[in-house]
């Protein structure tokens, strides 16, 4: 019974590890660490289906991740807005300057399901997006 005890004495700290990578996004991990800061969302609409994003957020821990999937939850919102339910990625630029990520992202929308891998269901990404404390626009 001795031998229970200090085996779970020399898992706990990666147990305690794995726990805080469940961490939702955005959520502090320790004392000194700050949530993003979502900085808004500029849209503009190029061609017909054809939507460009510019997002930025500052405070940002993960900042090339966070800045993309804002333009994820940006674009997924645009879609549902207009009456689509896809998206499609086309490209994304990101930056970081002085603390602050921008992204110009574009995107396709459209009522079906786009030819693609890099496809969004934007209902699910909304809720997704909502879930892990990301704006939409």
């Amino acid at each position: 019974m001795t031998r229970f005890p200090a085996r779970l004495a020399r898992l706990a700290p990666g147990l305690l590890a794995g726990l805080a990578a469940c961490a939702p996004a955005g959520a502090a991990t320790d004392a000194g660490a700050s949530a993003p800061v979502y900085r808004g969302v500029e849209t503009r609409l190029l061609d017909g289906d054809l939507v460009e994003f510019r997002v930025a957020v500052s405070d940002a821990a993960q900042g090339r991740q966070q800045v993309a999937d804002y333009a994820v939850c940006a674009a997924a919102q645009y879609a549902l807005i207009r009456g689509y339910g896809f998206a499609r990625h086309v490209r994304t630029k990101v930056s970081h300057n002085g603390g602050i990520w921008r992204a110009d992202a574009v995107y396709t929308i459209s009522p079906a399901l786009p030819r693609g891998l890099r496809t969004i269901d934007a209902e699910v990404t909304v809720a997704d997006c909502a879930d892990q404390g990301i704006p939409t626009v």
